[in-house]
C-alpha cells in the first residue's frame, strides 16, 4: 500500500468518525431539546385556547377516538397521534363553547390556527393563527391584522371568503385580505374542513 493510499484510508477514517460523532450530538441536542419545543407550544396552545373562547375560565380536552369524544387518549397510543378539541366553561361552570385547531396549506408553507366555535349558535367565536411562514407584510396579516382577524367572532359556518367591498354582509362572510387572498383564503379553508370534519363528533355534546 502507498503511503498515498494510506492518507486516504486515514482520511476517510477520520471523516467517518466524524461524521458518526456530528449524527450523535445531533440525536443528543434532539432527544433534550424536543420535550423543551413540545412543552413550549403546548403552553402557547393553551394560551390561545382561553382566546378564542372569550369567557372561558377553564377548559378540558376531549380526544378525537373513533368518532366520539373520550376523556382520554386509548391506553399505549401517543396523544398527539388523535386529535383534539377543547371544551371552554365559564366561572359559573356554564360551557362557553369548543376549541379546535385545523391546519392547510398557505401561499409559502402550512399554516396552522386555532378558532372557537359556538355550537349551539351555530358561529364562531375566535380564530388564532398558531404557526405561519407567510410572506412578512402581505401573508403575515392573517396573524397580525386585528381587525380581519375580528371578522371571525360571530360569522356562521361555512365562512365564505368575500373580495373587499363585493361582501352583501351575510352573517356567513368575511372579507379576504389584499394582496393575501391565498394566505386569507386558506386560513377559510381550515376552518370550513375541520367543521365539517369535527362537526358529528360536536353533536354528541350535552
Amino acid at each position: 500500500m502507498t503511503g498515498k493510499d494510506v492518507s486516504s484510508t486515514r482520511l476517510l477514517g477520520t471523516l467517518g468518525i466524524a461524521g458518526a460523532l456530528a449524527g450523535l450530538l445531533l440525536v443528543q441536542v434532539h432527544q433534550y431539546t424536543d420535550p423543551i419545543i413540545q412543552q413550549y407550544k403546548e403552553e402557547q396552545l393553551q394560551a390561545a385556547v382561553l382566546e378564542v373562547l372569550p369567557g372561558a375560565e377553564r377548559f378540558e380536552t376531549r380526544w378525537v377516538v373513533d368518532g366520539r369524544l373520550a376523556e382520554a387518549p386509548p391506553e399505549g397510543t401517543d396523544d398527539r397521534a388523535h386529535e383534539r378539541v377543547y371544551l371552554g366553561f365559564g366561572g359559573d361552570g356554564v360551557r362557553v363553547g369548543v376549541a379546535m385547531s385545523a391546519g392547510t396549506q398557505g401561499y409559502q408553507d402550512r399554516i396552522e390556527l386555532i378558532f372557537g366555535y359556538d355550537p349551539a349558535g351555530d358561529r364562531l367565536l375566535g380564530m388564532k393563527v398558531l404557526q405561519s411562514k407567510e410572506t412578512p407584510g402581505l401573508g403575515d396579516k392573517i396573524e397580525k391584522d386585528a381587525d380581519w382577524i375580528a371578522q371571525f367572532d360571530g360569522v356562521r359556518p361555512p365562512v365564505e371568503g368575500v373580495k373587499p367591498g363585493r361582501g352583501t354582509g351575510a352573517a356567513d362572510q368575511v372579507d379576504v385580505i389584499t394582496g393575501a387572498t391565498i394566505s386569507s383564503r386558506a386560513v377559510v379553508r381550515a376552518i370550513n374542513e375541520a367543521l365539517e370534519r369535527l362537526g358529528p363528533v360536536l353533536e354528541g355534546l350535552p
